[in-house]
């Protein structure tokens, strides 16, 4: 049985001449659509933002910002949830060192009972391993600034507080005297707070060590003292956070390995999770003071 025979796919000029111009256009067209697609796509590679307007604004732009305001104008109160997430956090978020966790209504309720008045004051003038305003300062916080934080961490707790009405301006300093005065009473808890603030204020005149620098003056050893109380002892009376314990010889041995200005160096810059100076605006000498008065102790 023959095959039949296979004809040509062409069979006229006009089909030839057809085919001839299609094999130049199609390859053409192909390269022109590609080399369209190609120069469309957005290119993704390592350094080809360099010279973007973006990149270059944040390569030259200037470490230190300038903020200028009006001494006169009225003051901007931050709100609870903004004191709280800038301070309280610290500690209150996860309840260490004995806080009241956020938000647990178990933490919160025997303290809810003793009124608001008593969660407020404990706030301002401080209470176990919490510093007087969980550690920062009426320049960094007002009364009512704190007063709102307490009102936004108690009714997370299952409080019912109201926020309390913003102060009229120039009676915040007045209500903060008044309301921030500490519990404690006495000659004697008066003359204390009398002496650590005259020692604060007199350690940049303070006179050099004794013979062999064996011991600190009388005034940086209270000056530091002063300031472990207000602000270190948040963390390091209980350990919390990795902090070196207060007077334990083996937390601190390591520690005491590097040489002492290391060792400051630590305290006024950070190191790990404890913020430089502990979060405070003391002076440099006041924080010296306050490592050589927990070093110390651990001697």
């Amino acid at each position: 049985m023959s095959e039949a025979p296979h004809g040509a796919p062409i069979k006229t000029p006009g089909q030839l001449i057809a085919a001839v111009i299609a094999g130049f256009a199609v390859p053409i067209i192909c390269c022109i659509l590609l080399a369209n697609y190609v120069n469309n796509t957005t290119r993704t590679g390592a350094g080809t933002e360099e010279l973007s307007a973006q990149q270059i604004t944040e390569r030259i732009a200037p470490i230190a910002q300038v903020s200028v305001r009006d001494a006169n104008a009225p003051r901007v109160y931050k709100t609870g949830e903004q004191v709280y997430q800038a301070v309280c956090s610290a500690c209150h978020a996860s309840g260490a060192a004995g806080a009241p966790k956020f938000g647990n209504s178990g933490d919160w309720a025997p303290r809810i009972s003793q009124g608001f008045d008593t969660l407020w004051k404990t706030a301002l003038s401080g209470k176990g391993a919490m510093p007087p305003r969980g550690g920062t300062s009426p320049d960094d916080y007002s009364d009512y600034e704190i007063r709102r934080a307490v009102v936004y961490m108690a009714d997370h707790g299952g409080a019912s507080f109201q926020d309390p009405p913003q102060p009229a301006p120039g009676a915040a300093q007045g209500a903060s005297a008044a309301a921030g005065a500490a519990p404690a009473s006495g000659a004697d808890a008066s003359a204390s707070a009398q002496a650590a603030a005259a020692a604060i204020a007199a350690l940049p005149q303070a006179s050099a060590p004794a013979a062999g620098g064996a011991t600190q003056s009388a005034d940086a050893s209270q000056a530091g003292k002063a300031l472990y109380e207000q602000v270190c002892q948040a963390c390091h009376a209980a350990g919390v956070l990795g902090a070196p314990k207060f007077g334990n010889k083996d937390d601190w041995a390591p520690r005491l390995k590097d040489p002492m200005d290391k060792i400051y160096n630590y305290a006024l810059h950070g190191k790990g999770q404890m913020p430089p100076k502990g979060g405070s605006s003391a002076s440099d000498a006041d924080v010296k003071a306050a490592v050589d008065y927990m070093v110390s102790a651990a001697k």
